[in-house]
């Protein structure tokens, strides 16, 4: 992947605030040409700096409200089919490699707590999973963001 300059920058923090413009109203508001918006774009997407739109679709709005971090110690001979066997659980919505005492953070959703309980077990029955460990999230206080970082790329 490529790195960015402050002109992608300025084309992304853009889009932040208005994500269904098109090339040419990007272009205007940027004083950017329409091929040069076109380029930057199809870029990003042959080389997957945008990630997947089903980052913005709310878990709660789809009867999930609960979500939880779930560390996992694991068998390292058995990392990998851990990880495709958590991939097959439709409520792992992420899975991050971790060091130190956790291997790996797995963030879940569920519909109540129930629902989590059952989340729980079934991670704990994958061939390779020796321990877990669950905190429950009981706010959002900051979400994903990458604005502040495009932002201090758009001033160099």
């Amino acid at each position: 992947m490529t790195s960015l300059d402050a002109t992608d920058a300025r084309l992304l923090l853009e889009l932040a605030r208005t994500p269904r413009a098109t090339g040419v109203e990007l272009s205007q508001r940027l004083g950017l040409s329409r091929n040069t918006v076109q380029a930057r774009l199809a870029r990003w997407d042959a080389e997957g700096v945008l990630g997947s739109f089903e980052r913005r679709v709310d878990p709660r709005a789809l009867g999930y409200p609960l979500a939880a971090f779930v560390a996992t110690r694991v068998d390292q001979h058995r990392l990998d089919s851990v990880v495709a066997a958590l991939a097959q659980i439709p409520e792992v919505t992420e899975v991050y490699g971790m060091t130190g005492q956790t291997d790996l953070s797995v963030k879940v959703v569920a519909r109540d707590a129930e629902d989590l309980y059952r989340l729980a077990g079934q991670i704990l029955e994958i061939p390779g999973v020796e321990r877990t460990n669950m905190a429950l999230v009981m706010r959002e206080l900051v979400g994903p963001r990458t604005t502040p970082l495009l932002e201090r790329l758009a001033q160099r």
